[in-house]
């Protein structure tokens, strides 16, 4: 049996392809670590989770894979989902939450695997384009809720609605840590503005370590 991957060894041969193959690879990998970090803490995972999630399923999918166009790996829906189903059964990132998250990660392979032996992928041509966006706009008010606690320095409980997590930074106003918020705006900020150089440097690896040095630096600077 051929694997799919070598279907593509031709096109190797053209001028420039594995030199652009190879560039991909390392942005993607650059891009990934923090990416990776930040997906395990929204699904409520320790960090290395993310790496190991970022890892495997691309191994698997350049060898098995049926496009060399899609991309693999965590996304922040997945672990929003995850979150959101796990935490009314166990504390989020006890030992019984990581467990239940290890068997539904299982589970969800079996029926992926299930699902594409049944040709069933080629239905979801048929979803809406309104269900993709009310999708995705549902993705980013969940993400942007969860990294409240994070953004105003607030040790708020992980796992909570959207409307008892902003009743709750409310109640803690005045505990804002100054030096987060502050951070939490240059990350943003430096992620929009390095968005034209993304071509050569990824605007999101900008945001990053800019963000990281610019709190070390209030931080260090705050009484």
């Amino acid at each position: 049996m051929q694997l799919p991957v070598m279907r593509w060894r031709d096109e190797w041969r053209q001028p420039g392809a594995l030199r652009a193959d190879v560039l991909a690879g390392l942005t993607g990998a650059v891009v990934v670590v923090p990416q990776g970090v930040a997906f395990a803490t929204l699904a409520g995972l320790p960090p290395q989770y993310g790496l190991y999630a970022a890892l495997v399923p691309c191994i698997v999918a350049a060898l098995f894979g049926s496009s060399r166009l899609m991309v693999t790996g965590p996304a922040n829906a997945i672990s929003l989902t995850t979150m959101a189903l796990l935490a009314p059964l166990a504390a989020v990132g006890s030992p019984q939450y990581i467990s239940l998250a290890l068997t539904l990660a299982f589970l969800v392979g079996f029926m992926q695997l299930l699902l594409g032996l049944a040709r069933v992928g080629r239905w979801i041509e048929k979803v809406p384009h309104s269900v993709v966006v009310g999708f995705t706009a549902g993705a980013a008010v969940l993400i942007v809720a969860s990294q409240i606690g994070t953004a105003l320095g607030l040790p708020l409980p992980r796992g909570m609605s959207v409307w008892d997590t902003v009743r709750a930074a409310a109640a803690n106003a005045a505990q804002i840590n100054p030096a987060a918020l502050l951070a939490a705006g240059i990350t943003v900020a430096l992620a929009i503005v390095a968005k034209p150089i993304s071509r050569w440097v990824p605007a999101m690896l900008v945001a990053v370590v800019g963000g990281a040095v610019a709190y070390a630096l209030i931080a260090s600077a705050m009484p």
